[in-house]
């Protein structure tokens, strides 16, 4: 396999969980009418469960790849994504909906965690950075052109189409993968598999201040994006009504995200991660504070183009704490770099799942839920922070 072939393969793996939630905003409307759901808010939980399910693929996809190999555990994880696919297609009933939910986020756990292992396997040093830096650009790259596609196939074939076609898409990549892709852990590199060790990974980054603290951040953070994902579609179609040109302000802010990742990789060896991420949660913070005020005295409905440039400047913040809050949590972990990367992101994103359920079930036909999510995380990440770097007292 050549190096762009490959370079294409693994962003379509990586880019999977993307997909499977920004096709979808544009068609939770129709589903929760056909799903007989009563409270619309309780149609975001189509959102929220496909990362409860992520969040326990996580935890074991890493661990299994570096004992069985990286092919065998990816394919099992697309085989539980292609499951979880053909459950929601065929749903009829909201919780076999949520069913086939946490199943495709359980299945889309293996390729999000063997394409790291994969890439670690094959480069290292600058060849790896330039690597993964081109597949994250190719992965930013899905909110902008993933709610259009999703509402173009709900137009042509209503919403059991788009799981269709994510289906699909799945069998071509396994299909794709298995044909081309060579294994890239060799069996005498490979380690048995452990549940003691995970375990003992969990109890080292739960004691250790500065992992902790920035796991739990890192969950803040996530919960407010995945608060703003779940909440999205209600805001721009129904509170202010734009329809079909829901998908084009959805992408447009979704690049505000991908710019920030861009500089940051520029500014992160001249600032060093922690500043940045003081920094950008400051502004986050003071930003989320204001724009809650002067959404209040418009009872939660500002003009849009308010609301628009609110999230431009929060998600240009967010984008720099995505790309630099995880390695912050990884710095004393290094010895067990593996295994802590996959309880680090297991637990981070198991934390962000109530904190979004919380922010949906709040939503009130007004921005007032999301936008006080984004100031009070924000807020509190900034006490977490503070105390985690404080130095230790001398005994």
């Amino acid at each position: 396999m050549g190096y762009g072939e490959s370079l294409v393969l693994l962003a379509f793996l990586i880019s999977l969980v993307a997909l499977s939630v920004d096709t979808m905003l544009p068609a939770l409307p129709d589903m929760g009418a056909d799903l007989g759901v009563g409270n619309p808010n309780d149609v975001q939980l189509i959102i929220s469960m496909l990362f409860l399910g992520l969040s326990v693929g996580l935890l074991f996809y890493g661990p299994l790849s570096d004992s069985l190999g990286r092919k065998p555990v990816l394919f099992a994880g697309i085989a539980v994504y292609i499951v979880g696919c053909a459950l929601s297609i065929f749903s009829v009933s909201f919780t076999t909906m949520l069913t086939g939910r946490v199943l495709q986020g359980l299945g889309a756990g293996g390729p999000r965690s063997v394409v790291l292992a994969i890439v670690r396997d094959q480069y290292e040093g600058r060849a790896m950075a330039r690597i993964m830096s081109t597949i994250m650009s190719i992965f930013i790259m899905v909110p902008v052109f993933a709610p259009s596609l999703g509402q173009a196939i709900l137009l042509a074939g209503g919403w059991r189409a788009i799981f269709g076609v994510l289906l699909a898409l799945a069998l071509i990549v396994l299909f794709w993968f298995g044909r081309r892709h060579p294994e890239t852990l060799a069996p005498r590199h490979r380690l048995p598999f452990s549940f003691k060790k995970i375990a003992l990974a969990l109890v080292e980054v739960g004691c250790h201040r500065v992992a902790l603290s920035y796991t739990i951040v890192t969950g803040f953070v996530m919960g407010a994006f995945l608060g703003y994902l779940s909440s999205a579609q209600q805001i721009f179609q129904g509170l202010y009504g734009q329809g079909r040109l829901f998908p084009l302000i959805f992408g447009m802010l979704g690049l505000s995200v991908g710019s920030a990742l861009f500089f940051n990789s520029r500014l992160v060896m001249r600032l060093g991660m922690r500043k940045l991420v003081e920094r950008a949660m400051t502004v986050l913070a003071a930003l989320s504070s204001a724009y809650f005020v002067f959404a209040y005295f418009w009872d939660g409905r500002a003009p849009l183009w308010t609301l628009i440039v609110f999230f431009l400047a929060a998600f240009f913040c967010i984008g720099y704490l995505f790309g630099n809050l995880n390695a912050i949590a990884m710095r004393p972990m290094g010895h067990i770099a593996g295994t802590a990367s996959a309880v680090i992101g297991s637990l981070s994103t198991f934390l962000s799942v109530p904190i979004a359920f919380l922010i949906g079930r709040l939503y009130n036909d007004t921005t007032l839920p999301i936008i006080g999510g984004f100031a009070l995380l924000s807020i509190i990440s900034l006490g977490i922070m503070h105390w985690a770097n404080r130095p230790k007292r001398q005994t």
